[in-house]
């Protein structure tokens, strides 16, 4: 396994990323170009979620042509509606008989202590549908453009998260990841604590403050995707997998103020066993974790990596 160097969710092919923001928010949605085969793990227990029970591996749709990410809280959702009728005017989607129904799930941050109260809109996932391509932007763009990280003790206590992507492969096997970085929980990486709350003497030790009220919420979303051909149950245990890599890099994780959300999406057909494809997802998302606290950069108030004190 190596990673990808300037890795993005693109390196899986069959799948174009664009973002949209707007008065401190944003929203980033991946277009699936010939549609793909997708699963969804909800791991946090206060999520914002859209279009998921559909992707049970017994429900009757087999294929999704987007995923959304978004910020604004629940209201976030609307971007959805956004991208459908963008979708649907290109003549993507579900031939219902009907007219043509894209099938569109998502997931959304609480950004809205850092933006002010922002509420995304139908024409900003519009507008990301129409900024779709192999996008390799990260940092403060789309969803991630008001996440931060380190949350318990509140605004003071916060440092900048954002998006963040990387991709892996081993041999012709490749597997990506997207994912917005807002959790609750402090960055680590190998055991090294690089984000997270802190004073301006430094970082305080995670341990002296699991357990206390919450200054604010939070959640950790994202999508991984892979050339490898999986079926609606392996794509499910991919997405599930997948969160060994946020359990890798966010200390705490899956809290009952996260709503900790990954979808995986199937985008090709090579051949692997789907063991393979679920190491390849955890290390992308850890990597893509990483990645989007390196890339931030600082709002008033709230310090990036780059712009610590210490």
């Amino acid at each position: 396994m190596e990673a990808v160097a300037n890795g993005a969710l693109v390196d899986a092919g069959g799948i174009r990323l664009g973002h949209a923001s707007m008065n401190g928010t944003g929203v980033t949605v991946a277009v699936i170009d010939r549609g793909g085969v997708a699963g969804v793990d909800v791991r946090g227990s206060a999520p914002g979620t859209r279009e998921t029970d559909l992707l049970d591996p017994t429900a009757a749709v087999q294929q999704v042509n987007a995923i959304v990410l978004s910020g604004g809280s629940a209201f976030g959702l609307a971007t959805a509606d956004g991208v459908m009728l963008e979708l649907a005017e290109q003549g993507r989607g579900l031939d219902t008989g009907m007219g043509i129904v894209p099938i569109v799930p998502a997931a959304v941050i609480f950004d809205l202590p850092v933006t002010g109260g922002t509420k995304p809109t139908q024409e900003l996932g519009r507008q990301a549908v129409r900024n779709a391509g192999e996008n390799r932007e990260r940092g403060n763009v789309g969803a991630g453009t008001g996440a931060a990280v380190g949350k318990y003790l509140g605004i003071p206590g916060v440092m900048k998260g954002g998006l963040g992507q990387a991709a892996v492969r081993d041999g012709d096997l490749v597997v990506s990841a997207v994912v917005v970085v807002n959790a609750l929980g402090d960055i680590y990486d190998s055991g090294v604590k690089i984000a997270g709350t802190h004073n301006e003497s430094g970082f305080l030790p995670t341990d002296s403050y699991v357990g206390a009220s919450v200054g604010i919420t939070n959640t950790t979303i994202g999508i991984v995707a892979t050339n490898a051909a999986l079926t609606k149950a392996q794509a499910t245990k991919v997405a599930s997998a997948s969160h060994d890599g946020l359990a890798r890099s966010i200390r705490p994780v899956h809290t009952m103020d996260d709503g900790d959300t990954l979808f995986a999406v199937s985008t090709g057909d090579t051949a692997a066993h789907v063991n393979q494809v679920c190491y390849l997802a955890a290390e992308a998302v850890r990597l893509a974790v990483l990645d989007g606290v390196r890339s931030a950069t600082s709002l008033p108030g709230i310090p990036a990596i780059s712009d610590l004190p210490f």
